[in-house]
Parts: structure tokens; sequence; C-alpha cells
């Protein structure tokens, strides 16, 4: 028997034992897997958190070197790039250009918050399906105990509780890693937010780059009264 075949076997044993709740929660544990797998690949092919070439780029443009900035953004590969492209080429005094340019943000952050809300689904509904099971498994064992009358086995109330309690285990072990996984995925959203927002508030804020053009075109800066 190849060690597939005996996790296939054990598995199955627990589903026996634990019954139709063990199996939603082994199902459960499956697409939850399956989620988590692709948020990552999704986050991997996405350029999360790999944008070095962005940060520089606005950094270039805020100087008021612009074709450097330009050139520096061909070389990002974040999904980020795109938005900051669009910002480089719009009036910073059109405010329904800026509303466009937030707006595209967002949704590529929609996009990378798909899944969030099943994973949290899973965090709160898997503990309570567990203990859904041992509520009904610890029935089953008292319904035995009063079967068995005055000979009463002590082994098979604690084998019952014991098979009962399985469920909230398995709950609970789903539950925990679904949890702290997706806290792990906001907070690489919640940051990637805050570079966009900082990316586009110099990109977009015509106060400083303004002035910069102004100073290289020969024009005078106001000065603050």
């Amino acid at each position: 028997m190849t060690r597939m075949d005996a996790m296939i076997e054990r598995l199955a044993g627990l589903i026996e034992m634990g019954g139709p709740v063990i199996a939603i929660i082994v199902a459960i544990s499956v697409v939850t897997l399956a989620v988590i797998l692709y948020k990552l690949w999704q986050f991997r092919a996405s350029g999360v958190g790999r944008h070095h070439a962005l940060r520089a780029a606005v950094a270039e443009w805020d100087r008021g070197e612009n074709h450097a900035a330009r050139r520096t953004l061909e070389r990002s590969r974040s999904y980020l790039a795109p938005v900051i492209a669009r910002a480089f080429a719009a009036d910073p005094c059109d405010a329904k250009a800026t509303r466009r340019i937030e707006a595209e943000a967002e949704a590529r952050f929609s996009r990378l918050e798909r899944g969030f809300r099943f994973l949290d689904t899973v965090a709160q509904v898997a503990p309570l399906l567990g203990l859904f099971g041992t509520v009904l498994g610890m029935i089953e064992a008292f319904q035995a105990l009063q079967s068995a009358g005055s000979q009463v086995d002590p082994s098979l109330l604690a084998g019952g509780i014991w098979v009962a309690l399985l469920t909230t285990a398995a709950g609970l072990a789903v539950a925990m890693p679904a949890s702290v996984v997706l806290s792990w995925f906001e907070s690489r959203i919640a940051e990637e937010r805050a570079l966009a927002d900082h990316a586009l508030s110099m990109v977009l804020g015509p106060d400083l780059h303004g002035a910069a053009q102004r100073v290289a075109q020969g024009g005078a800066v106001p000065q603050s009264a």
C-alpha cells in the first residue's frame, strides 16, 4: 500500500467516524486550500509587493524628470504600472480624469480581493460546523448510554465523546489557517492601497510638479503671501 493510499484510507476512516459533518468540513478544507493557492499565484503573477521601478518612476516624475519617469515605468512589472502611466498622461486639474484613474486602481484592488469573503466565511463557519457535529455526536453518545440501561460501559461513553469532539477539532483545524492567511492577504492589500494612494497623490498633485515645470520653462513661481 502506497503512502497516498494509506492517507486516503485514514481520511475515509475519519469521515466514517465523524459522519456527514466531517465530510462537509473536509470538502470545505479542499476548496479553501485551492482558493489560498490561487490567491498566492495571483499575487505573484500581478507583482504584488514588487514596485521598485514604479516607485523610482514616481520619484522621477515628482522631480520633474518626465521622460526619465516614463522610461523607468516601462520597466515595471507591477499591476499598477498602467494606472500610473495614465496618471502621467492626465491633466492634474481634470477632476473627471482623476476620478477615472482612481476608479481603475480600485478595480484592480477589487480583483485581488476576490476570494477574501469566502475565506472569512470559512473562518467563521468551520468552527460552528465542528460544534454542530460535536453536539450531534454527544446526542448519539447519550442515547447509547441510555439504551445500555444499568449495564453502562464507560468505554462506550468515552468513545462516543472523543468521536464527537473530532468534528470540533477538524473545524478549528480548517478555520485557524484560513483566518491567519486572510489576515496576511488583507495586510498586503492595505499596503498596496497605501502605495497607490501615495503614488497617485504625487503624480496628480499639481503643486510641486507644476512648479518644477514652470521653473524649467523659465516661468516665475508665485510666492506665498
